[in-house]
């Protein structure tokens, strides 16, 4: 029997198991009450479904002013789900190991107590020295992506509906941009985003981030920055 029929013959394993970077939204609660929670989150997905319906997310406990218990938690995670998004884990927050374990959920956070050295199983990516500006000056089209990894981004050219621009700096954007932005990508907070004629469909800065349903319509079209304060993103016209 030659190799290629012995290889043939090997059956494949049933599952896989991979590690890749996955965006995946946070909802921070401020609050258990399950109807509050329904309607205004409810509103956000009627705003923008094609963002937001059977959208994964992981619910960060952090912002309530008191641990809550299994049952509150339960009526929160319903009540996501009823306004059509689907709680997949949760982040932190008081007592967040004991409430996933009581909900069968992940716990998902980035950074995790350990109660023992764990032995280490990847190097830390040491970012490289500040890199020159990515300039990109063909226009990016629906289902294309330009990253600037370590560095800002410069597009001079228009940027269509479905497209997406990336940096972990800044992004500037000398055209129409009807796609996505997202700065700050690996968690720089003090990126920043310019646009010369500001109609995207998503705008991210450090995770955090706006539709187009969401953003004051009155600087549509219009040149226009972004910038993060604490945890709001804002926006002004750029003043000629």
């Amino acid at each position: 029997m030659n190799q290629t029929a012995e290889a043939q013959r090997t059956p494949l394993p049933a599952i896989e198991i991979r590690y890749s970077q996955v965006g995946l939204a946070q909802a921070r609660i401020r609050t258990t009450d399950p109807g509050a929670i329904l309607d205004e989150l409810s509103g956000r997905v009627a705003a923008a479904p094609h963002f937001f319906e059977r959208t994964a997310v992981c619910l960060d406990l952090s912002a309530l002013e008191k641990e809550p218990d299994v049952a509150e938690l339960r009526a929160v995670i319903d009540a996501v789900r009823r306004a059509g998004m689907l709680a997949i884990g949760l982040t932190s927050g008081a007592g967040v190991e004991e409430l996933a374990l009581a909900l069968d959920f992940p716990v998902m956070s980035q950074f995790r107590a350990q109660n023992k050295p764990a032995p280490v199983v990847q190097a830390v990516e040491t970012p490289p020295p500040a890199q020159p500006t990515l300039m990109h000056q063909q226009p990016v089209r629906s289902g294309q992506r330009v990253y600037a990894r370590y560095r800002d981004l410069i597009a001079t050219a228009t940027v269509g509906a479905g497209a997406e621009l990336m940096a972990d700096g800044c992004v500037h954007i000398y055209g129409s941009m009807r796609g996505r932005v997202m700065a700050g990508v690996r968690g720089d907070v003090t990126a920043r985003v310019f646009c010369q004629e500001f109609n995207p469909e998503l705008v991210s800065i450090a995770g955090v981030f706006r539709v187009f349903e969401t953003l004051p319509p009155d600087l549509a079209g219009k040149p226009v920055q972004a910038w993060l304060a604490g945890d709001d993103l804002r926006f002004a016209r750029i003043l000629s």
